[in-house]
């Protein structure tokens, strides 16, 4: 106990010296002192697509790309630009692999492989003139996620738990879901995706799993029962504060926090994740099967964490990466997303949630307008400077495309939108102004936007 007490010692003096005031442990509301700006969304709901859509395939539509099939592309495209696996191959254009058609008053543009979307046209704003600035998967979800490709950094979803807090004490504000189909073998996705980085580890995403126990580690062990359980809870948080009192540490409020937060889940998540009680209308609208473990049942569940106030939702689909058999494996992912994605934003629009619900849809980059034979049919390798995504509810106008690439789909042209662009406006909607939400960490003022410069893209808000 002496040594013990001794490390412990010397590591919290260590970390108090980078510390931020440490986060009280009653209910987390959000940053004391941040300046809050009008917000038109409460929570967000990021559908991440992992593994890199086509947007040319999906949502870019690129008639010139069709009449170019199977010739060499032109160089002032490609010459210098990054590939990934086309290195030393011939750069030969591919034209896309569905038809297009607009849609909705709106008109907008989408493809054959995406039925349920076309009929998001007039509610959803189509970004298509996305930038990233990494080129393989880990590193360009790295960047997605925490606005670096610099691991051990703050995810997006801890950010706007630090700076908002939660509307629920008896969930965590940040919740991931996964799930897979679409591509074998599956991109993988580390949990440093949603970490905590330098801020204080209450923040964190928390992983909730759709089989087995939800959450790893909240269950009582067998033989304990709930009375012993509450009185040691209350044991350990009394001890911590005692200890808390000599250090003022963020990591010690974060234990205290998170054994009331898990003594409280305990059963507050079962009742979420049993969604079948859930009517048998709305399930027919997702397609989703309680329990199954699919993107469908994970939309469903989205929509009863946003009902429960939890701030941050974030669903990873992995099976996007298309290097070979793009036409089929992405009809797969259509299967397993296009449906669930409709029933989400249709089902928070009946129940009027959609308006201060923020949708995010999109993966980590694009694919190229160069073919690449992989497994005997044609794919497309990663392609980071110019890629689609979608917005709706929370604040961004309905029906409206902005930004476009160039007439192969390569390059962004018009109205660039930059991944930490994406970031300020959400930050944006939510009422955070991007500039001041802020931490100290190694002598500087860090930010989930970073020392460039990053915008507010206003012309998609409503």
């Amino acid at each position: 106990m002496g040594l013990g007490a001794a490390a412990l010692s010397s590591l919290l003096a260590a970390e108090s010296l980078n510390a931020s005031p440490a986060v009280p442990v009653a209910a987390y509301r959000g940053l004391p002192g941040l300046a809050r700006l009008p917000a038109k969304a409460k929570r967000v709901i990021f559908l991440c697509m992992a593994g890199g859509p086509s947007h040319l395939e999906t949502f870019d539509y690129k008639p010139k790309l069709r009449a170019l099939h199977g010739q060499p592309m032109p160089e002032s495209y490609t010459k210098g630009q990054p590939v990934a696996q086309l290195q030393g191959h011939e750069l030969k254009a591919h034209a896309p692999m569905f038809n297009f058609a607009q849609y909705g008053q709106s008109g907008q543009w989408v493809s054959d492989v995406l039925p349920w979307h076309q009929k998001l046209a007039d509610d959803v704003t189509i970004v298509r003139s996305m930038i990233t600035e990494q080129i393989n998967h880990d590193p360009a979800h790295t960047f997605m996620n925490c606005g670096t490709a610099i691991s051990g950094r703050p995810s997006m979803g801890a950010w706007v738990n630090y700076g908002l807090g939660s509307e629920c004490d008896d969930l965590p504000g940040f919740v991931v879901l996964t799930s897979i189909g679409g591509r074998e073998p599956d991109q993988p996705i580390a949990s440093r995706q949603w970490s905590s980085g330098f801020l204080p580890s209450r923040f964190q995403g928390v992983e909730f799993n759709s089989s087995g126990d939800p959450v790893h580690y909240v269950k009582n062990p067998p033989g304990v029962p709930d009375q012993l359980q509450r009185a040691t809870v209350e044991a350990v948080q009394q001890l911590d504060r005692h200890r808390n009192q000599w250090f003022d540490n963020p990591e010690v409020a974060t234990r205290l926090a998170a054994y009331e937060t898990a003594y409280r889940m305990q059963s507050s998540v079962p009742e979420l994740m049993d969604t079948s009680g859930e009517p048998a209308h709305v399930l027919e609208l997702y397609g989703a099967k309680p329990g199954d473990g699919s993107f469908a049942s994970n939309c469903l569940l989205a929509r009863r964490l946003a009902e429960r106030g939890v701030r941050f939702i974030h669903l990873y689909h992995r099976g996007w990466d298309h290097h070979g058999n793009l036409e089929r494996d992405l009809q797969r992912c259509a299967h397993f997303t296009d449906r669930a994605s409709y029933a989400l934003i249709t089902d928070l629009k009946q129940r009027g949630m959609l308006d201060e619900t923020l949708v995010i849809w999109g993966g980590e980059f694009g694919r190229t307008p160069m073919v690449q034979l992989g497994a005997g049919a044609a794919g497309r390798d990663h392609h980071m400077k110019g890629f689609s995504m979608w917005l709706a509810g929370g604040g961004v106008q309905r029906g409206f495309g902005y930004g476009a690439t160039d007439d192969l789909g390569y390059h962004a042209v018009e109205n660039v939108v930059h991944v930490r662009d994406l970031h300020a406006t959400m930050l944006h909607l939510l009422g955070i102004d991007h500039r001041q939400l802020t931490y100290r960490y190694q002598g500087l003022d860090m930010k989930l936007t970073g020392v460039n410069e990053a915008r507010v893209v206003s012309e998609i808000l409503s």
